[in-house]
Parts: C-alpha cells; sequence; structure tokens
C-alpha cells in the first residue's frame, strides 16, 4: 500500500495528495561528480604506486649492480609509503621515508659504493652454490602457498576484537574522531606498553655496549686526551734550537 504526501493549498483551501517519489535504483548510489573524480583519482594512484612498488622490488634482485639494487630499494620505499598515504597511514609514510630511506638506504648505499667489492670474483661460485640456492627457493614457494592456501578472511566481530581502536579508514572517514598519530599513540601506550618499554631496554643496553667496547683500553691504538692538550705548556710543545750559519736540522 502506497503511502500519499499531503499538501495543503491556500489557494484553493483543499489538502492534494502527491504519490511519492520513485528513485530508480541505478540512481540510488549516484556520487557528485566532484567525489566520484577524487575517487577515480585515488584508484589510479593505487595502481600507479602498487605497479611501482612490484617493479622496483623485483629490480632489487634481479639488478646487477648492487648501488642500482639500493636506489631501486628506495623507490621501493617512495611507493609503499604511497599506500600508506592512500590507507590514511600518513604517519607510517613519514616513518617510513624518514627512517628507512632517510637512513638506512642511505647507509646501505654508502656501504656499498665504499666497499671494494670484486663482482668477477663472487660471480665465479655461482654456479657451485646454485642447488642449495633452488632447494632454499623452492622450500620458499611452498611455504607461501601453504600460508596462502589456509588463510582466511575475519569477520566484523574478530576485527572489532583484534582493534578496539579506531582503523585508520574509520579515522578518516570521522574527521572529529582521533587522529593516526592518536590512534597509534593510544594502542602502543596500551595494549602493548610492556613491549615497547623491553624494546627501549634493549636499545639501550645495545647503545651502552657499543660504547663500552668502542672506548675500551687497547694496546698499538692512538686515543685523544683532550685534558692533557688543554693543559700543555709552552715548553712541552716548542723547543727552541740555535743553528750555526748555513746548517740545517739533520
Amino acid at each position: 500500500m502506497q503511502r500519499y504526501r499531503s499538501y495543503f493549498c491556500l489557494s484553493c483551501s483543499r489538502p492534494l495528495l502527491f504519490p511519492p517519489i520513485v528513485v530508480p535504483t541505478e540512481y540510488r548510489n549516484f556520487q557528485r561528480p566532484r567525489e566520484a573524480f577524487l575517487m577515480s583519482i585515488a584508484v589510479i594512484a593505487f595502481y600507479v604506486f602498487s605497479f611501482a612498488v612490484i617493479a622496483s622490488a623485483l629490480m632489487v634482485v634481479a639488478s646487477k649492480n648492487p648501488v642500482h639494487s639500493v636506489l631501486f630499494l628506495i623507490s621501493t620505499f617512495i611507493a609503499a609509503a604511497g599506500l600508506f598515504v592512500l590507507m590514511g597511514a600518513e604517519y607510517l609514510a613519514m616513518v617510513l621515508v624518514v627512517v628507512y630511506v632517510g637512513a638506512v638506504a642511505v647507509l646501505f648505499l654508502f656501504v656499498v659504493m665504499m666497499l671494494d667489492v670484486d663482482f668477477v670474483e663472487l660471480k665465479q661460485g655461482f654456479l657451485q652454490y646454485l642447488p642449495f640456492g633452488g632447494a632454499v627457493a623452492v622450500l620458499v614457494v611452498v611455504e607461501l602457498i601453504m600460508v596462502v592456501s589456509v588463510w582466511a578472511f575475519p569477520s566484523d566481530a574478530d576485527l572489532a576484537l583484534a582493534h578496539p581502536s579506531p582503523t585508520a579508514a574509520q579515522t578518516v572517514a570521522d574527521p572529529n574522531g582521533p587522529t593516526n598519530i592518536e590512534a597509534i599513540g593510544l594502542i602502543l601506550y596500551t595494549d602493548y606498553v610492556h613491549y615497547f618499554q623491553i624494546a627501549g631496554i634493549i636499545l639501550l643496553v645495545a647503545m651502552i655496549g657499543a660504547i663500552v667496547l668502542t672506548f675500551r683500553t687497547r694496546d698499538g691504538v692512538k686515543k685523544q686526551d683532550a685534558a692533557a692538550q688543554v693543559g700543555r705548556k709552552r715548553e712541552d710543545g716548542v723547543e727552541l734550537v740555535d743553528l750555526p750559519t748555513g746548517q740545517g736540522l739533520s
């Protein structure tokens, strides 16, 4: 039974009945042109970044020059950061660019460029280790197939239990909610606070160990003594010699 909408006509002083407006199904999910344009840009950017990540990762392994491999690794990190931005995880994108590209990848590049590696000598033992490398590669492929074959997508209840805080997509969809950095801090300092403290202690112990090993006393190694340099007198560093005319120091 259809419900008619009633309106009151002021000119004729009687109610008017109009049937309800039926919207076709193909127009119910209609998006405005600007929103559809933005969605198309996001989809195109996703495919571009995904192709860049896969291609750069393959070139990291397939490149014969290690310098080129490190450069392709940097390209992989930058493209992965673009995917993080599309997911709404801009903080992870910034960490990926600043930490991995700005520190780790550049350090790899400097080490590779400073080392005098004889690539001809390295290629001579390739066939010797080919059976072992092939066996390891087959084992890794079998493990990946086993993992993918038993993969199951979690339900909404499992996702809500695993992620009590808003996800990145929900944060983007709700501008009034917590930001990406606030959500990461909330999870990091509540659910994983003990693991975070343990990781900090391990890094502190590693830093102290590196300092102790660096400043230990070793024979035959010259060490700078700043106190002795500052407290040195003029007589300790300057020697006056009276040389005869026409002769020099021997």
